[in-house]
């Protein structure tokens, strides 16, 4: 029988989407097929299936851990916020369209059939489900249409495991008020906690863990140790502006003998993970801005993907940025605009039918000769390109609304028979933008664009970039997690789960049972 454990959160941005991809990776070291399964997601960080379909890369990083490929069925549910009332849903991989909150909450009573359908399928091909529940499972205004925790657990009929930030500081009171929160059913659920991102002597927190334990009857697996250096995708851009260090007074922090990037901070900003590779590279030095002054001093100045590309556009205007970056032009600075913000890039945005913005057009940045043009269908697929200027290979993937016409030099075009212009470039080549995301990734080309910096610079050029290796980042996550966790007792406990039901972990300290473990795992599904 497949078994399933779910993590939820005393909140949002406490660790489930790591622990969730770390216990992954632990089931597969130990001889299980695993997946991952997300109800509901709601981010603006996406991917693209080889299937052309849409879904939250958490998942997609968690699908990594188990070494599988990524299928929708993973992350049935994604929302994406355009705004600060509505989002574009994503089902199944697919828009469903644009949607305010009383129009989802309508929408969603049809939407347990796809999540109890999705976690069937991925229960009946592997040996353990890691599931993952969204913010927090008590929140009471949104108990009602929940469909991506405690209905998830109900459904799966899985064990608990609710994940507390310390680092945020009040974690035991998180504790002790969600579990009092939750109905009786779903306190039975409840196995216990785990406390992640701590710093410091873990026998500090005994005296805490004991008063926890003793008054929810409910067990402490593990403290989590905050793990500074990891290098896996965030998936909130909150995380990844803490992780790279938002501006305030960058141009003190510039330095000689790096790359610098300067990345302008969007309202709407998606797909961040972009710019990952940048902040795992030893030569470059990257920082997050929403002000213009702190462009100045930067080699690269980029502008990320938006959910809301005009909107996102009067922003800049309004903030000041546009006579900045012509400045930084004419001084020969790079920059460069990734899907929204290649479109910005532009002259000029059209929406007429409303598919991000109620605003129906408006003026771009002007910097390159592309009028681009919001349709109704979105565009999603995988690509391979090559890169002109070298003949440098280039994969990604394009998540975009946008047609866009282009009267500009080619810099990205695609592999297939038509030649698809994917990306372009100014006459001088300091300003030049593409469709595609994860270009960067690409590590030839991503030196390609570094040495171009480099040579200016008059600093020695790089004969290649390594490519980031987050297998083994995946694997180092998973050994952190057994010498902090109780395992033991999550796989006696949590695990084996006779006749669909499980039996409570005593709370306490670890016990030393043991669980037979399958030498091979299922063979993975097609997808």
């Amino acid at each position: 029988m497949t078994k399933a454990i779910m993590f939820q959160g005393t909140s949002s941005n406490v660790g489930k989407s790591i622990l969730a991809a770390g216990l992954c990776r632990i089931f597969l070291e130990d001889g299980y097929s695993v997946a991952p399964f997300k109800a509901q997601n709601m981010a603006l960080n996406s991917f693209v299936t080889e299937e052309g379909l849409e879904m939250g890369r958490a998942q997609v990083t968690q699908a990594c851990a188990c070494r599988i490929k990524p299928d929708v069925r993973m992350n049935p549910i994604l929302l994406k916020p355009s705004s600060g009332t509505g989002s574009q849903v994503i089902v199944m991989g697919k828009p469903a369209g644009h949607m305010n909150v009383q129009t989802y909450a309508d929408f969603k009573k049809k939407l347990r059939i796809v999540v109890k359908d999705a976690y069937e399928y991925l229960k009946s091909r592997y040996d353990i489900i890691v599931i993952e529940g969204a913010g927090s499972p008590a929140e009471i205004n949104l108990k009602k249409g929940d469909i991506t925790n405690m209905h998830v657990a109900k459904l799966a009929r899985c064990p608990v495991i609710i994940v507390g930030d310390i680092d945020k500081g009040g974690v035991y009171a998180h504790f002790a008020g969600t579990f009092d929160l939750l109905d009786k059913d779903e306190q039975e659920l409840t196995a216990g906690f785990i406390i992640n991102k701590f710093r410091g002597d873990q026998s500090m927190l005994e005296p805490a863990n004991a008063f926890i334990e003793q008054r929810t009857q409910r067990k402490i697996f593990g403290v989590v140790p905050w793990i500074p250096d990891l290098k896996l995708p965030d998936e909130d851009s909150v995380e990844f502006k803490k992780k790279v260090g938002k501006s305030k007074d960058k141009t003190k922090s510039f330095k000689d003998d790096m790359v610098n990037i300067v990345l302008v901070d969007l309202p709407h900003i998606s797909n961040f993970t972009d710019f990952d590779v940048f902040d795992t590279d030893p030569d470059v030095n990257l920082h997050v801005t929403d002000k213009p002054e702190d462009l100045m001093e930067a080699d690269i100045i980029m502008i990320p993907g938006s959910k809301n590309t005009i909107w996102d556009m009067g922003y800049l205007r309004e903030k000041g940025f546009p006579g900045v970056l012509q400045r930084c032009i004419t001084n020969g600075k790079m920059v460069v605009g990734i899907c929204g913000g290649y479109q910005v890039l532009g002259k000029h945005i059209v929406d007429d039918e409303a598919v991000e913005s109620a605003q129906k057009e408006i003026k771009g940045l002007g910097f390159l000769d592309i009028t681009t043009v919001m349709a109704e269908e979105k565009r999603l697929t995988q690509v391979t390109a090559t890169c002109v200027e070298g003949d440098l290979p280039v994969k990604g993937y394009e998540i975009h609304h946008g047609r866009s016409r282009i009267n500009e030099i080619p810099f990205l075009v695609s592999k297939n028979s038509e030649k698809e212009i994917l990306g372009c470039r100014n006459v001088h080549g300091n300003v030049w933008g593409t469709y595609i995301h994860g270009v960067f990734d690409s590590a030839s080309f991503r030196n390609y664009i570094l040495n171009k910096i480099r040579a200016k610079k008059k600093l020695p050029l790089t004969e290649s970039r390594r490519t980031f290796d987050i297998d083994a980042e995946l694997s180092r996550l998973a050994a952190i997690l057994r010498e902090n966790i109780d395992l033991d007792t999550i796989y006696n406990f949590c695990l084996r789960r006779p006749g669909g039901s499980f039996e409570k972990p005593p709370p306490g300290p670890p016990q030393n049972f043991s669980l037979e473990k399958k030498v091979k795992p299922k063979a993975s599904p097609n997808v």
